[in-house]
């Protein structure tokens, strides 16, 4: 049975919370000190602490730190009649797991503590990405090692020698400005300059006026002179990003570039000479747009010396986890986290499982925001944003999906005898070589149980949890944990 110890010198809030508590099968054991709290925490081992901020003779911040030194992974929930909004900043600054305002509200109080016990639990299973004393590369890297990413290093490897201008392809956020770079410092040019251009970013008139300068008096605004950036990367490489975005003159413009090395500048007369090297990128479909009429076709196969297709972050197997434990380190350095021990399994799986529609630029923003809700050493599930455990859409089928598995796959039917399913499991698992049997197993028992009351109940979770005889906040846990889709009809993911 979970342990929790309640601190406040109230009798009636500390009886109050007590016998709420029964109702979630907690073991409550009270203090009204923080003197008391300290003398039977380190033999008690609590789950949870619940702790008022005005204890006599002490701030329950204070008690807090001292807390800390004793168990850093320990939930504390502080409980309050203050209403100052410094004092609950502070609290959350320091590390709390949350703050609940006297009068307390009971209900929600149960459900946080709940969600404070599964926590706990999950912060003490072994860590799925430990990241140990790593410490995070300086400057942009590369990561990963799946065939997709495997033959972009090796296009890259290729061309970067070669004074050909490169095509790189790819949903945005997939870090085809890296890929650019990656070429320019492998390449003859790499001491010379680089520059990059957003074609997306900017109106006709801007951007025209940025590749090629323009001078004083060619149009409103245009007060002195403007070298412009294929003047000013002479010798050098150009990232034109989005191409695909740039008007028809514009395009008339790069396409005698490429062809001449020569262009004016806006409203000059004067022909300039340069040697520059192009690499676009895009994420439209130019093909089309050439049949279209909106992209010139002599400037895509003069643009497409080489096509680099970068992969999107979901077509990237195995290196989700490579990418976490990447951009966690660095995070954690920017942000000053020193504290932080990794990430657990379940945590992990649902990164794993996510589609990443914004692919790694989504991913790192997911990322900073996971560490900021993180007040423990390790990332659990509850520190993730919403987005990761909302349904999304299958690319191929269209169908939805719970967590970036089809809700309707063949493979998660729970009507097949759960001997056969059981048998089958354990001989796959066997075969490759498991030495972790026992605990896969009994997930395995797991997910056919939750998934089979789940059913019988039309996904009624307060129902499931009478049947089960747990807490719906648990029952909340298991579909993320196992990727069950509750709507009219409940599968898993195999």
């Amino acid at each position: 049975m979970p342990k929790l110890i309640v601190v406040d010198d109230d009798r009636t809030i500390r009886e109050m919370v007590s016998r709420s508590l029964e109702k979630i099968d907690v073991e409550v054991k009270t203090a009204e000190s923080s003197e008391e709290l300290l003398s039977i925490i380190g033999d008690y081992k609590p789950d949870v602490v619940l702790l008022d901020i005005m204890l006599p003779g002490s701030s329950g911040l204070e008690v807090f730190k001292q807390i800390r030194q004793v168990d850093r992974r320990l939930p504390v929930v502080f409980i309050t009649s203050s209403s100052d909004s410094e004092m609950a900043i502070e609290a959350m600054q320091l590390g709390a797991f949350d703050y609940l305002a006297k009068p307390l509200d009971l209900p929600k109080l149960n459900v946080l503590v709940e969600k404070a016990i599964e926590t706990q639990r999950l912060m003490n299973t072994p860590i799925a990405l430990p990241l140990g004393d790593n410490k995070p590369k300086s400057g942009d890297q590369f990561v990963g090692r799946s065939p997709r990413m495997l033959d972009v290093f090796k296009s890259i490897g290729r061309v970067a020698s070669e004074n050909v201008n490169v095509l790189i392809r790819g949903e945005s956020g997939t870090g085809k400005e890296l890929v650019a770079r990656a070429i320019y410092q492998h390449s003859p040019r790499s001491n010379e300059c680089f520059m990059a251009v957003n074609c997306a970013a900017l109106s006709d008139t801007l951007l025209e006026s940025e590749l090629f300068g323009h001078e004083k008096g060619s149009f409103t605004g245009a007060e002195r002179q403007r070298i412009g950036r294929f003047e000013q990367c002479n010798g050098g490489t150009i990232f034109l990003d989005e191409v695909g975005d740039m008007s028809q003159l514009t395009q008339g413009k790069v396409l005698r570039l490429l062809q001449e090395q020569k262009f004016e500048r806006v409203g000059g007369n004067k022909t300039i000479n340069t040697d520059v090297r192009i690499i676009a990128a895009t994420n439209r479909n130019l093909e089309s747009m050439v049949k279209e009429g909106s992209f010139r076709q002599d400037l895509f196969y003069r643009l497409n010396g080489m096509t680099i297709n970068l992969p999107p972050l979901r077509a990237r197997d195995g290196d989700i986890s490579m990418l976490v434990e990447h951009y966690l380190l660095k995070a954690c350095h920017e942000m000053g986290r020193t504290d932080l021990e990794g990430v657990s399994s379940e945590a992990l799986k649902l990164f794993n499982n996510y589609k990443w529609p914004g692919n790694v630029r989504e991913l790192q923003s997911v990322i900073r925001h996971s560490l900021l809700n993180c007040t423990s050493p390790v990332i659990v599930p509850s520190c993730l944003p919403p987005e990761l455990f909302h349904e999304s859409v299958d690319e191929e089928t269209g169908s939805p999906t719970e967590n970036g598995y089809s809700a309707s796959s063949e493979s998660s039917d729970t009507s097949a005898p759960i001997e056969a399913n059981l048998n089958n499991f354990i001989n796959t698992r066997l075969g490759a070589g498991s030495t972790d049997l026992y605990s896969e197993t009994v997930e395995m028992m797991e997910k056919y149980l939750f998934t089979r009351v789940l059913k019988e109940t039309g996904g009624n979770q307060t129902r499931a949890a009478e049947i089960l005889g747990i807490t719906r906040g648990k029952i909340r846990d298991r579909i993320a944990q196992f990727n069950i889709s509750v709507d009219k009809t409940i599968n898993i993911e195999d």
